[in-house]
């Protein structure tokens, strides 16, 4: 019975050989005992969340998170930690209430609010009083141009769903947020007044959802807001079952001159191979209407706690190691340009790039955009993620800040793929707080970003 236990092993490790298998499960098991037992990320997921809150690009708030990081990265035990200075796009909700509100229907005054929100870089109504059109319902593009002669003057309601039949809800987001980034520009081209979208969710509640959006500066720039899944419906029939539906949509955002931010960067120097040069990161920015606990916290704090615990336990890389907390993902990314940049202007090595940037559910693997010789090397290592959840290895790619560093330099990235199932009920609506993170999925995500950097370090890309 022994015996068939050890063919079996060894069977399912033809390549890395038992004994170096053994030493690294042993040490990635290690890893594992002192996050799920000592890990941090969820206390600094609380104190970055519940002490600063929403820290939108260029904001106060945002600033007052660059110093929290690099305080608390200082504290973890780097060797070097720094700010990277960049500038950044500034746009305000300008601190009062987005308002939509059907105010008659078939020419009978009715007064019913919707819950909405501006978009982000959306500009604002031109007066106080908003701007009260008649709702004209589409469901997609197709039907946008179908109808282009009736929008002059109107409100375009886009009440495109998100596919339920996609496993993953990020390929239904990638459908549906064409609508939140493009919409208003193609209805402002046929004369529209403004824009609403369904939000870029699937959830049962009615929390709007905000995020960026861009204007074609070949039109005018109209009013652009989302509104919440149960309103969108409502909305929806209320259009099939009248001729005329009449809306005032109310929003203040405006833009600000650019402000300077920075990315901040801790360091783990490598000890045969310093030039050699390894990303760890998440975005620092949040939206400004909630914690940006899932969005991206759970990322900053993931890279915490890879440096923490490789300096709980005594573990000299290779290779350096960085941890970087990127500025501003959600409307520009300027940071993640930024490092790339200037690390192109420094002639750096830049060997692998890695980015948690899909919450902290609970870790199902990694998708990679990597060389065939390193996904060869990469399918040898799952066997070790097995105990954790995190042997899913796919073909996709990093986050979207590791993106400039593999159009610098190629480099090889790649991103944590958590359980997508509940990242859209939160992402950029008020429901991304502190209090819907699980502090366990939360830290074993870090067990196996922190495994991953590991094999990386010792066996190269």
């Amino acid at each position: 019975m022994l015996m068939k236990k050890l063919i079996v092993l060894l069977s399912a490790l033809p390549v890395l050989g038992l004994a170096q298998t053994n030493d690294d499960s042993i040490f990635i098991k290690k890893i594992s005992d002192d996050v799920l037992q000592n890990g941090r990320a969820y206390v600094l997921l609380h104190d970055l969340t519940k002490s600063i809150g929403g820290r939108l690009g260029g904001s106060p708030e945002f600033a007052k998170a660059i110093q929290w990081g690099k305080k608390t990265m200082g504290t973890l035990g780097a060797d070097k930690v720094y700010l990277q200075p960049c500038m950044v796009p500034r746009w305000v909700r300008n601190g009062k209430t987005d308002k939509v509100a059907v105010v008659s229907v078939n020419n009978k005054p009715l007064f019913k609010p919707l819950d909405a929100l501006a978009l982000g870089n959306s500009l604002g109504t031109p007066t106080e009083k908003g701007i009260t059109a008649e709702v004209f319902a589409i469901n997609d593009f197709e039907q946008l141009e179908k109808y282009k002669d009736h929008l002059k003057g109107k409100i375009v309601f886009y009440n495109y769903h998100f596919n339920p039949t996609n496993i993953s809800t990020f390929t239904s987001y990638a459908d549906a947020v064409r609508y939140r980034g493009g919409g208003a520009s193609r209805a402002a081209k046929y004369g529209a007044v403004g824009m609403i979208v369904r939000s870029m969710s699937e959830s049962t509640d009615n929390n709007p959802h905000t995020g960026d959006m861009e204007y074609n500066d070949s039109f005018p720039k109209i009013p652009a807001m989302a509104i919440g899944l149960q309103d969108a419906d409502k909305l929806w029939r209320l259009c099939q079952l009248s001729t005329s539906v009449m809306l005032n949509i109310t929003t203040h955002g405006k833009k600000l001159p650019d402000a300077t931010a920075a990315n901040v960067i801790a360091e783990i120097k490598g000890s045969e191979f310093a030039d050699e040069i390894i990303t760890v990161g998440g975005h620092l920015d949040s939206w400004d209407v909630n914690e940006g606990a899932t969005d991206d916290g759970a990322g900053v704090v993931h890279t915490m706690e890879v440096l923490r615990v490789f300096k709980a336990l005594g573990y000299q890389p290779k290779r350096t190691i960085r941890f970087v907390l990127f500025a501003d993902e959600e409307k520009s990314g300027n940071g993640a340009q930024k490092y790339a940049d200037e690390a192109k202007a420094k002639g750096e090595k830049h060997i692998f790039g890695f980015e948690s940037d899909a919450g902290g559910f609970t870790p199902r693997g990694f998708s990679f955009k990597v060389p065939p010789a390193a996904w060869s090397k990469l399918n040898e290592w799952k066997v070790l993620f097995e105990p954790y959840g995190g042997s899913r290895f796919v073909v996709g790619g990093g986050g979207a800040d590791t993106e400039p560093l593999a159009e610098a330099f190629n480099t090889p990235v790649a991103e944590l793929n958590p359980d997508s199932q509940r990242y859209f009920d939160i992402h950029h609506s008020r429901a991304d707080v502190f209090e819907n993170v699980n502090r366990r999925e939360l830290l074993l995500g870090a067990v196996n970003i922190a495994a991953l950097i590991y094999l990386v370090d010792k066996y190269g890309m």
